[in-house]
C-alpha cells in the first residue's frame, strides 16, 4: 500500500520561499500512470490544487499558483518536493501531497502539513 508523508518547516517568513517534501512509501514514483499532485486547505477554506508532477517527470500548475510555484521530484529518494515563492499570509494552510491517476481520481494522500506564514 502507497503511503505519502509530508514534511518541512512549520512556519516561513513572509516573502520567503516555502518547501515541503512528500515521501512516497510502498511505490515508486515514477510508475506509469500516476501523478503525484501537492493540495492545500486554507484555514476555514476548502481544498485548493496547487499543482502536479507526473510519472513521467513532466510538471503542470494551477494557473493562479503557476508563477511562484516548482514542484519537482527525487526518485532515487523517492520524493517529491514542492517550493512556493514570495509567499505571504495567505499562503497559511494545511498542505498535502497526493497520489492520482490519469483520470484525475487522488487515490491516495498523505496526512498533511501545517505552514504558517508569518513574521
Amino acid at each position: 500500500q502507497v503511503q505519502l508523508q509530508e514534511s518541512g518547516p512549520g512556519l516561513v517568513k513572509p516573502s520567503q520561499t516555502l518547501s515541503l517534501t512528500c515521501t512516497v512509501s510502498g511505490g515508486s514514483i515514477t510508475t506509469n500512470y500516476y501523478y503525484w499532485s501537492w493540495i492545500r486547505q486554507p484555514p476555514g477554506k476548502g481544498l485548493e490544487w496547487i499543482g502536479y508532477i507526473a510519472y513521467s517527470g513532466s510538471t503542470y500548475y494551477s494557473p493562479s499558483l503557476k508563477s511562484r510555484t516548482s514542484i519537482s521530484r527525487d526518485t532515487s529518494n523517492n520524493q517529491i518536493s514542492l517550493q512556493l515563492s514570495s509567499v505571504t499570509p495567505e499562503d497559511t494552510a494545511v498542505y498535502y501531497c497526493a497520489r492520482g491517476t490519469q483520470a484525475g481520481t487522488l487515490v491516495s494522500w498523505g496526512q498533511g502539513t501545517q505552514v504558517a506564514v508569518s513574521s
